[in-house]
């Protein structure tokens, strides 16, 4: 059985590949396919087979995917051109004769009110008419998108959003990463769909009581207007689609899009979610 994980140099890809090696998966049937191999040397070095593929790039995923049987498919991280890229891992993974494809979606895609959810509901209606066997991964929010305000939580005592006292249901990437994995290695996953959240549910104002125990004094949550949220972050040096995606999705936080009670993902992994702490503890260490 091989399996092959898409941005396997990302962020929750390369957690993805570990995780598959830690749940006992043998290093040679694991493919992992990157856009610049020399950046995964150690996994190269563990015996995992590393091979040069690029979302964009048809012909390479074709010869990529050759010889896998499943798939994860991580979406990528261009917005605006995800779609067309995801297409063309499915139409890569349909001619190689891939068997089954896992992919990271968001929390409810079909009804989500995320800017960001357009992209998943397409790419989930291209893997229902592929014809390949398929489970969705519905990955809430990443508490690791939390840490690049530490710094300014501990310069200003103050944690900016646009949530209101919306709940959000956050976990670490390697939570995400090992429900993944351990799709990949079940059987009967065909059809499956998963709404993925942590055992935390927090308000922002308990999320910042989080960031005062980090920082080591208080901190307040400030809850902006979305355009005002935006334009802070655009401000903080991030390109301008981000920052609108990013308080988009803060304004998706007061309205329940992030948070689920699911369950899903503690049973996947057998354990509880990561909680915010830890994760934020990261940016001290």
């Amino acid at each position: 059985m091989t399996i092959a994980v898409t941005g396997a140099t990302g962020h929750l890809g390369r957690l993805a590949v570990e995780a598959l090696l830690d749940n006992g998966t043998p290093a040679g049937e694991i493919v992992a396919l990157v856009r610049t191999p020399a950046k995964a040397a150690d996994l190269t070095d563990k015996g995992v087979d590393v091979r040069q593929a690029d979302y964009s790039d048809r012909a390479a995923l074709d010869k990529a995917l050759g010889g896998v049987d499943k798939l994860l498919l991580v979406s990528g991280s261009d917005v605006g051109q995800r779609v067309i890229q995801h297409g063309n891992v499915i139409d890569a993974a349909k001619a190689a004769g891939v068997g089954f494809i896992a992919y990271t979606s968001v929390l409810d895609a079909q009804k989500s009110p995320l800017g960001l959810a357009a992209e998943h509901r397409a790419t989930e209606d291209l893997l229902d008419g592929s014809g390949i066997d398929f489970a969705l991964l519905r990955n809430g929010w990443y508490w690791e998108n939390y840490l690049g305000a530490v710094a300014t939580a501990r310069e200003v005592g103050s944690l900016f959003g646009s949530a209101g006292n919306g709940i959000i249901a956050g976990a670490a990437r390697k939570d995400y990463a090992e429900a993944a994995a351990a799709v990949l290695v079940a059987d009967g996953q065909a059809g499956a769909v998963y709404e993925l959240g942590g055992d935390e549910r927090l308000t922002y104002e308990q999320l910042a009581e989080a960031f005062s125990a980090v920082v080591g004094s208080p901190v307040s949550y400030k809850d902006l207007p979305q355009d005002e949220y935006a334009a802070l972050l655009e401000g903080a040096g991030l390109p301008a689609p981000v920052a609108q995606m990013l308080a988009d999705s803060d304004a998706g936080v007061a309205t329940g899009a992030l948070d689920t009670q699911s369950g899903d993902l503690q049973k996947l992994i057998g354990r509880p979610s990561t909680p915010v702490a830890t994760v934020l503890a990261v940016s001290t260490s």
